[in-house]
């Protein structure tokens, strides 16, 4: 029978398959709970609760897209309910990373040789921790195109971080020779230089991403650790003033378990800089 025959009838046997799914859904039975849904949504297209159990299945299954879809449709269903607000919410919350992942994915399935795709897949990455996906992405986008300088710098970022500070210097170099302008690749070039032992060569990287922007808080404090490490303590503490004159609360914050400065605890004035 159909709805407009007797939609009375219609709703109570939806709402009837909409309990049926979420007893399913509870017990794992998560194919079985879908079609229960699709059954409820077939019958009132404007139940919005069925929708959002629906694309609370979908999402665990890993459906992202199809999840995405029933969850704004029960938002168009019901615009002023909180709790459709709220079920996208935390949908995006929950498994926007992921599906950013699933989505880039596919994109580079249809075409393998986007290296947007690839870049983008590889920061999703390793925003989620995930360093070898990361690297592996970020090489794939560099072999497809060696002008861009981004997958450079965002490799040599996780080689600096992993301590692999020889390979991290060789991408940052030519990040830096393709865009001059990147002050966040001068500024990881120095780093990388600075924990190697190259102290000149970070001073000069330094240099140059001070010319792009000299009032930045990280750039200071990095000065501040190159110079403490090099023995250079009256420099190091110039920089340091400057960092905190910058943001105070952020530089003290990162100064008490920053090992780069141990040699400079017992000089004047560094404990007062330290406390405030």
């Amino acid at each position: 029978m159909s709805r407009d025959r007797n939609p009375k009838n219609d709703i109570a046997r939806s709402d009837e398959h909409n309990s049926r799914g979420i007893a399913l859904a509870d017990r794992g039975w998560l194919d079985e709970a879908v079609k229960e849904f699709q059954k409820a949504i077939e019958l009132d297209p404007d139940s919005a609760h069925a929708r959002d159990n629906l694309a609370s299945v979908l999402a665990e299954k890993g459906h992202f897209r199809e999840a995405l879809a029933e969850y704004l449709a029960a938002l168009r269903i019901e615009p002023e309910s909180p709790t459709a607000h709220h079920n996208l919410a935390c949908f995006l919350a929950t498994h926007g990373p992921e599906m950013a992942v699933s989505e880039y994915r596919e994109a580079i399935r249809l075409d393998p040789e986007y290296p947007d795709a690839h870049l983008n897949l590889g920061l999703s990455h390793a925003e989620a921790g995930r360093n070898a996906e990361a690297k592996e992405a970020f090489q794939r986008a560099i072999d497809l195109a060696p002008g861009d300088a981004l997958p450079r710098q965002e490799l040599g970022g996780i080689l600096l971080d992993e301590g692999d500070h020889r390979a991290a210097i060789g991408h940052l170099k030519e990040a830096v020779r393709l865009d001059p302008a990147s002050f966040e690749a001068w500024l990881d070039l120095g780093v990388a230089y600075a924990q190697k032992g190259f102290y000149a060569e970070a001073e000069r990287a330094y240099a140059r991403a001070g010319e792009l922007r000299p009032e930045d808080v990280l750039l200071a404090y990095d000065r501040a650790a190159l110079y403490a490490l090099w023995g250079r303590a009256p420099q190091s503490v110039e920089a340091l003033r400057k960092a905190i004159s910058l943001d105070g609360e952020k530089v003290r914050d990162w100064l008490r378990g920053d090992t780069a400065f141990d040699a400079l605890r017992r000089e004047p004035g560094f404990e007062e800089l330290v406390h405030g």
